[in-house]
């Protein structure tokens, strides 16, 4: 009988053991571990970590609640050996095998990537890869890669002329030659057949559509009379006029801070200077934002070849056909600038 008893007290123990080890290794898996009562978020793992070193990221940031019962679903699963780089959105109450699940899967989030206010291939570099794991010097090389370029129809003097600022969503883990490639294809989408046409209507490429646009861009903060700014170059480049654009002048000197161009200015030698070489420059000088491509394939049809900001500062300009007129324009601008002591 006492026997017996015992046998029942250790069946009852052993069956609440078992009970408690298979609700824990239950819970271990299923429970929620994962951000609890926080919010969603994302988290970067970046190339090179390894397991220990994503597991106290999580732990460290009290993405994970118990990072026990972590490692040993990610160990059961071989998640260990498998941690792959990427943004990862977490859910609120996640379960470790839910989460492991998609790591282990590389099932990342999207980022977005966002340039605009660019001149030079280095801000561009720097502007495009910000959110992603690629380093700016690598998507800089491209830009330089004429081999590379080839291919897209473009050299390194326009290449440039291929991305159009916006905003995009792509993943961290894009290679830079993918990322390259996706904004030909954006560049491709926008060139639709009616802007292809208007730009066959002006005897200019796309490329030298941007060129002109980033002209225009340079010259004026005011949307609605780039189009105006833009059917003016449209006259003297279809005269053979030199464009006389200042901003050429700022780009080619490199030296962003000129607020007065001088005639010392206009000496630099340079496939950049405007006033001495006549027709479009090798390259854009910024990045042209849509409108302002819009704006040269939508530009105003009138008889100006001349213009000089307006005395006010307001960033409009006077517009004039004759060059009398201009210079009587230039002499109040020039006047505004003594006043104010701006002499360069």
């Amino acid at each position: 009988m006492k026997k017996r008893k015992i046998f029942l007290l250790a069946m009852v123990v052993f069956s609440v053991l078992l009970t408690s080890f298979s609700f824990y290794f239950y819970q271990m898996f299923y429970g929620a571990n994962i951000l609890i009562e926080q919010a969603d978020t994302s988290i970067t793992i970046e190339y090179g970590e390894g397991f220990d070193e994503v597991r106290n990221k999580f732990y460290d940031a009290n993405i994970i609640n118990d990072p026990i019962s972590f490692s040993f679903v990610s160990k059961t699963m071989g998640y260990q050996d498998l941690v792959k780089p990427g943004v990862y959105y977490l859910k609120s109450g996640m379960s470790n095998l839910e989460a492991v699940r998609m790591l282990r899967a590389g099932d990342q989030m999207p980022v977005r990537i966002t340039f605009n206010n660019v001149r030079l291939k280095h801000e561009l570099a720097e502007k495009i890869t910000d959110n992603t794991g690629i380093q700016p010097a690598e998507f800089e090389a491209l830009l330089n890669d004429d081999a590379f370029l080839e291919k897209y129809g473009v050299n390194t003097e326009n290449v440039m002329t291929l991305f159009l600022p916006n905003t995009y969503e792509v993943y961290w883990t894009i290679k830079p030659e993918e990322l390259f490639s996706k904004m030909a294809e954006e560049h491709k989408k926008f060139w639709t057949a009616d802007r292809l046409a208007k730009a066959k209507t002006l005897d200019l490429t796309p490329v030298q559509v941007s060129v002109l646009a980033s002209i225009v861009q340079a010259e004026s903060i005011k949307n609605d009379e780039r189009p105006t700014i833009a059917g003016l170059y449209l006259n003297r480049l279809e005269r053979n006029i030199a464009l006389q654009a200042d901003p050429t002048l700022v780009y080619a000197l490199g030296d962003f801070t000129i607020q007065r161009v001088l005639n010392e200015h206009k000496r630099v030698q340079s496939p950049y200077n405007t006033y001495l070489n006549r027709g479009l420059p090798p390259g854009p000088i910024n990045l042209p934002t849509i409108s302002s491509i819009d704006a040269v394939l939508n530009y105003e049809k009138h008889d100006y070849i001349y213009m000089c900001a307006k005395e006010d500062f307001s960033g409009y300009h006077r517009f004039a056909k004759t060059l009398v007129q201009h210079n009587k324009n230039a002499a109040l601008f020039q006047k505004a600038l003594n006043e104010r002591r701006i002499f360069r």
